[in-house]
Parts: structure tokens; C-alpha cells; sequence
């Protein structure tokens, strides 16, 4: 399973998002530290949940790195997180 499939199965599982867009920004780091050939090192998540409401934005990047602790651990490089709860977005 690729590494963008694998992130979007865990955020899906973890958050029940009513809107969810793992992007592989791989390609815009060549040259880059933590690049390699293939890709699937930098990813952008833009996620929308319920389970956002209430928390401050370090508690939901503290959320979502705790959920993809095995990525950030192996090959992912880096992650750019947008997260909202629903009331957040128009």
C-alpha cells in the first residue's frame, strides 16, 4: 500500500472526517533533505472533523502526529497540516 494510502486509512480511522486530501508534495523537494527517489516523503493533509472542535492547533497536530507516528518514524519527511473542525469551514 502506498504511503499516501496508508495515511489517509489512519486519519479515516482515527477521525471520521467529513473531508479528508492527502497529497504526496514529493515531487516539489528534489534536491531536498529527506527526499529520495519514489517520493512519498512530503506530504500536505488538509482534514475536516468533529473531533477538532474544542481543541487548540497544537492539540490537533499533537492528534494527528500521534496517529501517524509509524509514517513520521519511517520514511515520511515531512507532513503541512490545514485542520478544521466543521464549524471552522464555510
Amino acid at each position: 500500500m502506498r504511503v499516501q494510502d496508508q495515511i489517509a486509512a489512519k486519519l479515516t480511522k482515527a477521525f471520521a472526517p467529513t473531508g479528508l486530501d492527502v497529497v504526496d508534495e514529493s515531487h516539489l523537494h528534489a534536491g531536498h533533505a529527506g527526499h529520495r527517489p519514489g517520493g512519498e516523503t512530503h506530504f500536505r493533509v488538509y482534514i475536516v472533523s468533529p473531533a477538532f472542535d474544542g481543541k487548540s492547533r497544537v492539540e490537533r497536530h499533537r492528534m494527528i502526529h500521534q496517529t501517524l507516528s509509524e509514517e513520521l518514524a519511517g520514511g515520511v519527511h515531512a507532513l503541512a497540516l490545514k485542520i478544521h473542525a466543521p464549524s471552522e469551514v464555510g
